[in-house]
């Protein structure tokens, strides 16, 4: 029986949380992930701990965290900050259905990957950017993460210790 997004292909530019876990989603329901990391250091989470995998070799540890929010994507190290690598995510993206990324509003406009750029290259495409206060108003170039949106909630206040 085939997956219920056998075909679809997922251009994964996110980091961390939000999108590794949209995407991983996307990837157990059968969806092709390319996952973009950045090269020398790839995704934050890779040496997140504990727990880690080392496999044959403790020098090639790797975060239980990283290996499951990435499980079933295809990875590979593009430089976005050079126009080799804008170009690479361009050709990628053009024969993708779905882009997911997780930078700060405005962020990829500047490489020229920017939802705008992206989708008069291919029409089809949606693109999803993940951010922690939405694309406009008072915080939009803001980044926000899970603890400080607890935080800002009020969620924060009564979980813990009591004071005193």
């Amino acid at each position: 029986m085939a997956q219920a997004l056998a075909g679809l292909r997922v251009l994964d530019l996110s980091r961390v949380l939000a999108g590794p876990w949209a995407t991983q989603l996307l990837g157990d329901l059968g969806a092709e992930i390319i996952k973009i990391e950045r090269p020398g250091r790839g995704d934050d989470t890779r040496s997140w701990s504990p727990p880690f995998q080392y496999g044959s070799d403790p020098s090639k540890r790797e975060a239980s965290y990283f290996l499951s929010a990435n499980r079933n994507k295809k990875s590979v190290c593009v430089d976005i900050t050079r126009v080799e690598g804008q170009n690479i995510i361009r050709q990628l993206a053009k024969t993708s259905d779905v882009l997911i990324e997780n930078f700060k509003t405005g962020s990829l406009a500047k490489y020229g990957l920017d939802a705008e750029t992206l989708c008069t290259e291919n029409p089809g495409l949606i693109y999803c950017s993940i951010t922690g206060f939405g694309q406009t108003g008072p915080y939009a170039s803001q980044p926000g993460y899970d603890l400080l949106i607890q935080a800002m909630g009020g969620l924060m206040s009564i979980t813990g210790v009591p004071d005193g």
